[in-house]
C-alpha cells in the first residue's frame, strides 16, 4: 500500500493539468465537475491509506531507496499524523469545491478550467507537504502551496486590493521559505543528508558535550523561524488577516481551516524527527520558545478578533488566536498535548470553513462583511443564522463538538493558568462571533457609529457572484451545515478521540499512551467558555451605547498597517524574539 502515497501528490497535479490544458475548451460544469471528482478520489486515497497506515510506511518515490546507508530520494512518509493531515486536507478542499460550484460571476478570460485547477495544485501542494520525509521536499511543497496560495488570493486580479492583499502575503512568506531554505542547508552542510530522520541521526552522532553548537542553533531558529510565518504565530502573523480580507471566500475556508494548521505540523514534526535528540535543542529550550509565543498569539489574536467590524478579518484574527492554541499545547511536549492539538485542530477546520461560508453567503447576498453596515439586514437568512451562532458556540469549545474536545484534552495537558488562557482565548474570539450574530441576523444593539479611525470596514466589498444574490444558494449553506456536522462528529464518534491519539503517539511520543476522551473537568470547562461568550456577546449588544475600544489596544492595533515593509521588520523581530527565547548561548546561559 506504501507504493500509493506519491498518488496524494501526483492525483491532483495531473488533474490540475489536464483542467489547465482543456479548460478553455470544457463547459463550465465540466470543468468544475472535474475538479470535484479528482478531489474526491485524492481524498478517498488518503482514507484508504489511513486506514492502513499502521504501522507507518516509508516510500522512496520512483524506487530510488538508500544504497549503503546513503539516500538521494524523495522520501514519503505515511504515519497517522502525515496521513489525518493529507485526508483533511483533501475533504476540506472537497468542500471548497462543492461550496464554489458555479460561484464566480465568470472565469478569467473564459478559462473554466482556472480556479478548480489552482485548488487542485494548492490540494496537491499540501498533501505532498504532509508526507514529505524528506526537509528539502517538504520546502518544495512548501514553496508550491505558497505560490498557488497567492495566485489564489489575488485571483480577482482587477481589484487592487486583491493584488495587494496577494503580494503582501508573497512577500512575507517568501521571506519565511529562504529562513527555511538557509537553515535546510546548514542542516545539509552538518550531516550530508536530507532525509529528516538521518539529519536527526547525523546531528546525535557530532553532538559535543556542551549541547548544539552555533550552527545547530541558527538552523533551527531559521527552520522554525519559516514554519511559524506559515502559521501566522506573533508576530509573523501580519499577513494574514489582510489576505483573508481579499482572498475569495472558498480559499479562506482552506488558508484558516487547513493551510496555516500545517505550520504547526510542521513544527510538531521537525521538531520530534530532527531537533529532539541529544544532538538538537533541549526540551526545556522548545517549551520556553513555544509557550511563549502561543501565548502571545493566542491573546494578541483574540483581542484583534474582538475589535474587528470587517467579518472576515475577525475570523481571521480568530484563526490567528487558536493557532496560539495548538502551539501552546504543542510546546509542552507531552502525549497529552499532542493528542489535544490535533482533536483541536481537526475540529476547528470544521467550524473555521463553516464560518467562513457563512460570511461569503452575507457578501454575496448584501454586498458587504461590515458588521456595521448589516446591522440588522440578514434577518430573513435564518439557516445562515443559526449555522453562524452554532459556530461561534462551537469556536468557544461547547461540548460535544470537536473543538471542544480538543480543548478539553489540551487543557489536561498545560495545567495550571495555562488553561486561562484557553478558557479566556476560546470565549473571546466565541463572543466576536455571537456578537456578529446577534447585530447582523437580529437587529440588536445600537445603531453603528463610524467614530474609529483604526477599523477596517467590510462594507466596500465586492460581491464574488455575478451580482447580489436574492437567495443565498443552497450549496453554500449545505456545505456550512456539513462541515460543522463533521466537527460536531469528531467530538462524538464513540473511540475516535482514542484513535486519534493512539495515532499520534506512535508517530510522536515513541509509543507512548494517552487517552484523549471526555472528562468532567473538560466538560464544564467548556460549558463555561461558552456561557462567558454568550454572557459577554449579550453584555456588549445591550449597551445603550456601543463601546469604542479602549486606548490601550490603539497601538495594538495600529501595528496592522498595511505596509509591507513594516511586516518584513516584524518578520525580523519575530527570528530575533525565537532567538533569545530557544537559544541559551545567546541570553549568555
Amino acid at each position: 500500500m506504501r507504493h500509493l502515497l506519491p498518488l496524494l501528490v501526483a492525483v491532483p497535479l495531473l488533474g490540475a493539468a489536464l483542467l489547465a490544458a482543456a479548460g478553455r475548451r470544457l463547459p463550465r460544469a465540466a470543468a468544475e465537475s472535474t475538479g470535484l471528482v479528482v478531489c474526491a478520489a485524492t481524498a478517498a486515497l488518503a482514507l484508504v491509506l489511513l486506514s492502513g497506515s499502521s504501522p507507518p510506511m516509508v516510500e522512496w518515490v520512483g524506487g530510488w531507496e538508500p544504497v549503503g546507508g546513503e539516500s538521494v530520494g524523495i522520501e514519503l512518509i505515511g504515519d497517522g499524523p502525515s496521513l489525518g493531515m493529507a485526508a483533511l486536507v483533501s475533504l476540506l478542499a472537497l468542500s471548497a469545491l462543492a461550496y464554489s460550484w458555479r460561484y464566480f460571476d465568470e472565469p478569467p478570460h473564459g478559462h473554466a478550467g482556472s480556479f478548480p485547477a489552482l485548488m487542485l495544485v494548492f490540494q496537491g501542494a499540501m498533501c505532498g507537504f504532509a508526507v514529505a520525509g524528506d526537509l528539502f521536499n517538504a520546502f518544495v511543497f512548501f514553496e508550491l502551496m505558497s505560490v498557488v496560495a497567492y495566485a489564489l488570493t489575488g485571483h480577482r486580479i482587477d481589484e487592487a486590493k486583491a493584488v495587494q492583499g496577494a503580494l503582501t502575503f508573497g512577500v512575507v512568506n517568501s521571506l519565511g521559505a529562504y529562513g527555511l531554505l538557509t537553515g535546510i542547508a546548514l542542516l545539509y552542510a552538518r550531516t550530508g543528508e536530507l532525509s529528516m530522520t538521518k539529519i536527526g541521526r547525523g546531528l546525535d552522532s557530532t553532538a559535543g558535550h556542551g549541547g548544539p553548537d552555533a550552527l545547530v542553533l541558527a538552523a533551527f531558529v531559521l527552520v522554525l523561524t519559516g514554519l511559524l510565518v506559515k502559521a501566522a504565530t506573533v508576530p509573523f502573523h501580519f499577513w494574514l488577516p489582510d489576505a483573508h480580507a481579499v482572498a475569495p471566500t472558498p480559499v479562506c475556508m482552506l488558508l484558516s481551516g487547513v493551510m496555516v494548521e500545517l505550520g504547526v505540523y510542521g513544527v510538531w514534526r521537525v521538531y520530534g524527527t530532527v531537533f529532539a535528540g541529544p544532538g538538537g535543542i533541549p526540551a526545556a529550550d522548545l517549551t520556553r520558545a513555544l509557550l511563549t509565543l502561543g501565548v502571545l498569539t493566542a491573546v494578541t489574536g483574540a483581542v484583534m478578533c474582538w475589535y474587528q467590524r470587517h467579518i472576515k478579518r475577525l475570523l481571521a484574527f480568530s484563526t490567528i488566536a487558536h493557532t496560539g492554541l495548538f502551539l501552546v499545547a504543542v510546546g509542552v511536549l507531552t502525549p497529552e498535548g499532542d493528542d489535544g492539538a490535533a482533536l483541536y485542530i481537526l475540529g476547528h477546520a470544521g467550524v473555521k470553513a463553516a464560518l467562513f461560508a457563512c460570511a461569503g453567503a452575507l457578501l454575496d447576498r448584501f454586498g458587504s462583511v461590515d458588521e456595521h453596515a448589516l446591522h440588522g439586514r440578514a434577518g430573513r437568512l435564518r439557516a445562515t443564522a443559526v449555522l453562524f451562532a452554532v459556530g461561534g458556540l462551537a469556536l468557544a469549545g461547547l461540548p460535544p463538538f470537536g473543538t471542544g474536545l480538543g480543548k478539553a484534552v489540551s487543557e489536561e495537558a498545560v495545567g495550571g493558568p495555562l488553561t486561562v488562557v484557553y478558557v479566556a482565548v476560546s470565549a473571546l474570539t466565541a463572543a466576536a462571533v455571537l456578537r456578529v450574530t446577534a447585530r447582523v441576523f437580529f437587529g440588536l444593539g445600537p445603531p453603528p457609529e463610524d467614530t474609529d479611525a483604526y477599523e477596517t470596514s467590510g462594507s466596500e466589498e465586492e460581491p464574488e457572484t455575478s451580482g447580489l444574490v436574492g437567495r443565498v444558494p443552497d450549496t453554500m449553506t449545505t456545505v456550512a451545515a456539513v462541515l460543522l456536522a463533521a466537527s460536531l462528529a469528531v467530538g462524538t464518534v464513540p473511540g475516535f478521540g482514542d484513535l486519534v491519539a493512539r495515532s499520534v503517539n506512535e508517530a510522536g511520543s515513541g509509543g507512548a499512551r494517552a487517552s484523549a476522551a471526555w472528562t468532567a473537568h473538560g466538560v464544564l470547562l467548556g460549558l463555561l467558555s461558552a456561557v462567558l461568550a454568550v454572557a459577554v456577546a449579550a453584555v456588549t449588544v445591550t449597551r445603550p451605547r456601543r463601546p469604542g475600544a479602549p486606548a490601550w489596544t490603539t497601538p495594538l492595533r495600529r501595528l496592522q498597517s498595511g505596509h509591507v515593509g513594516d511586516y518584513v521588520a516584524w518578520v525580523v523581530v519575530g527570528a530575533t524574539l525565537l532567538a533569545g527565547l530557544a537559544l541559551p548561548g545567546v541570553l549568555g546561559g
